[in-house]
């Protein structure tokens, strides 16, 4: 794990920046405080921050080839890097280290840009070919680690951060309007787009190539579709699916294990990191370090089921309580995430984070597990159809009349939230559910001249548009996958492991259990109401009975309680009308009667409330001294393929 980032002259004829290469890396020496390395070659300059997890003394990078005329970093691990290397050295190739970073010179030069197809692991990757005069950028499937370029001065710019972008002179600040209208609606920005007109990430399952004196190309070269209804397993009984999938995981968690530095795991009291924490205790034994975070409100609180699991496998467990007092850490937060972070369970997840970091340089955790399984109750609802949103509809009137719980997916906002989608399509009442901001709200909400004019939801309709034959649930779990997964929970995994010099692995999007997930029937994936029908089987002879068959509770911060008590005065302070009238994005009395309603328990406004504050407290960190305003803007030119 590291940071990783570089320059080229698009025309191939100024000389590199060198004093930006260097204040890049210096952006990112928090993502690899062990070891640092610069390439300068003609028209093109790579440099590395090295977290070292694997041949700590030997793994220095760039790392070149024999003849030294391809050179690679890397940020981020590949698991099959053993079985490669024996591979290539069958084929001749010569290796001077043990780290998995060197196969990729090896493996470039023997598939080229495809080389990206044989990779089992996570990863963002820059080739430089110095014989072609070529740089390939790629990232991994399913965008566990992150990229972003942009056009600067002439130059093609990357890096594993934003803000190691911020450190070059002449890369404008001004906020792309699109990406601001699309955060307001859904709390995060899809690829390719970031919260600055000027940046773009290369999108997960992409490659970007690019030449001096021609286009910037950027494809997509990972292409794995869900299955079509003739193509899942559906001989397969429940209990050969069940071992299957818990093997599959089992060989997923071994291998992601592996690492010269003690690993540990991020343990919630749900199925998915249970599970994750019961293999790896299998394989690592006993004194497994596990993480916690607990919470003083009892609904939100999962420290119990996950003393349980660590008192099952005899882990070095830790529990970390998160209070609301910790939002004095927001500020902090929103320079670490490069982009608002509205999700309040950023603030738990960066303690935990935090807290591991200073006791083991790798944990695992349990990402993944509700995309490939259907975990979420908005797969469950989609099963309902339009008849239940109806049902919703009817009563949420009733319900409404009641104060607003503060409590964790409390019932009456789980039906405002179903009823909004009453009369829409499977895939509009999939996203009414997690909508933040409706369009009426955001238009009383932020100032006219400040609006974008895309569809927040082009991205997801695109990528549901291509899966058009496949079952419905399969279909709204790809969207998930290549959108909020991508773009929401693996940037907040991978930042706040990062800022603290942290690798957090994902087991279960391993390339052998993520094949297993796309294929299985909906049935074997929702039974009835239930979500992770089939984890749960594989998890049952290994965890708790009351985990396995409990309620997905969801890891968030109590912030609906927090704002209406002890953190209602920061919320006024960091929405206050001075504030807003500076940055001039929102209107300050449309903004403070949407936190007088909350206050008032009219409605859970929590969500949009904690959006709007990150996106202030982000304005300052980031946006700061820039343009305050630009319309959408397309920064390189390129194509996508």
């Amino acid at each position: 794990m590291c940071g990783i980032c570089g320059l080229i002259a698009l025309d191939g004829a100024r000389p590199v920046d060198e004093p930006g290469l260097r204040a890049m890396s210096a952006a990112l020496a928090h993502r690899g405080p062990d070891d640092a390395g610069t390439l300068v070659d003609g028209p093109a300059a790579l440099a590395i921050r090295r977290l070292a997890i694997i041949d700590p003394a030997g793994g220095h990078q760039p790392i070149a080839n024999e003849d030294g005329t391809v050179h690679v970093v890397l940020n981020g691990e590949i698991y099959n890097f053993a079985a490669l290397r024996d591979r290539l050295v069958a084929r001749g190739h010569r290796f001077t280290t043990r780290s998995d970073t060197e196969v990729l010179v090896h493996l470039y030069e023997e598939r080229g840009d495809d080389f990206v197809e044989d990779l089992r692991g996570m990863f963002a990757v820059a080739v430089w070919d110095g014989r072609r005069r070529r740089l390939v950028l790629a990232r991994d499937r399913f965008g566990i680690k992150p990229l972003v370029y942009a056009e600067v001065d002439g130059q093609l710019a990357f890096a594993s951060e934003t803000k190691a972008l911020l450190a070059l002179d002449g890369l404008s600040r001004a906020v792309d309007l699109d990406a601001f209208e699309q955060y307001l609606a859904i709390d995060a920005v899809m690829a390719p787009r970031t919260m600055l007109a000027a940046v773009r990430k290369l999108p997960a399952g992409h490659r970007l190539i690019v030449a001096p004196g021609r286009p910037v190309r950027v494809e997509r070269w990972a292409r794995d579709l869900p299955a079509h209804e003739d193509d899942v397993r559906r001989g397969a009984s429940r209990t050969e699916l069940a071992t299957e999938l818990r093997e599959r995981l089992r060989d997923a968690v071994r291998a992601h294990l592996v690492a010269d530095v003690p690993v540990g795991v991020l343990l919630s009291g749900g199925v998915d990191s249970g599970l994750i924490c019961a293999l790896a205790a299998q394989e690592a034994g006993p004194g497994l370090a596990t993480f916690t975070v607990g919470f003083a409100e009892r609904s939100f609180d999962e420290t119990a089921a996950a003393r349980a699991v660590a008192a099952r496998y005899r882990t070095d467990h830790h529990v970390i309580t998160c209070g609301a007092e910790d939002a004095s850490l927001l500020a902090d937060l929103a320079w670490t995430f490069d982009e608002p972070r509205g999700d309040s369970t950023a603030l738990p997840y960066w303690l935990a984070a935090r807290h591991a970091a200073a006791q083991r340089k790798v944990v695992l955790s349990g990402e993944g597990g509700d995309e490939l399984f259907a975990g979420y109750q908005t797969y469950a609802a989609a099963r309902l159809g339009a008849r239940g949103a109806g049902a919703a509809a009817a009563i949420a009137p009733v319900v409404a009349r009641r104060p607003s719980s503060s409590r964790n997916l409390s019932l009456d906002f789980r039906l405002r939230r179903l009823a909004r989608g009453a009369g829409l399509d499977v895939l509009e009442r999939h996203h009414a559910f997690k909508e933040i901001l409706s369009p009426e709200a955001r238009a009383a909400l932020v100032e006219p001249v400040c609006r974008g004019t895309a569809d927040p939801l082009a991205v997801h309709r695109a990528r549901w548009a291509e899966t058009a034959g496949a079952p419905q649930i399969a279909r709204l779990q790809d969207v998930d996958l290549g959108t909020f997964l991508a773009d929401d929970l693996l940037l907040q995994t991978d930042r706040a492991g990062m800022a603290h010099g942290l690798e957090i692995r994902v087991p279960f999007l391993d390339p052998v259990v993520a094949e297993l997930a796309r294929t299985l029937p909906t049935a074997a994936k929702l039974r009835g109401l239930q979500t992770k029908a089939i984890l749960r089987d594989a998890a049952a002879p290994l965890l708790p009975a009351d985990i396995v068959r409990g309620p997905k509770r969801g890891f968030v911060a109590p912030a609906a309680a927090w704002l209406r008590g002890p953190l209602r005065g920061l919320a006024a302070d960091v929405l206050s009308e001075a504030t807003l009238r500076r940055q001039g994005f929102l209107r300050p009395a449309a903004v403070q009667a949407l936190l007088a309603r909350h206050v008032a328990r009219e409605e859970d406004l929590a969500r949009p409330l904690w959006a709007l504050m990150a996106f202030t407290l982000w304005h300052d960190a980031v946006s700061a001294n820039g343009p305050v305003a630009s319309p959408p803007s397309e920064p390189v030119r390129s194509g996508t393929g």
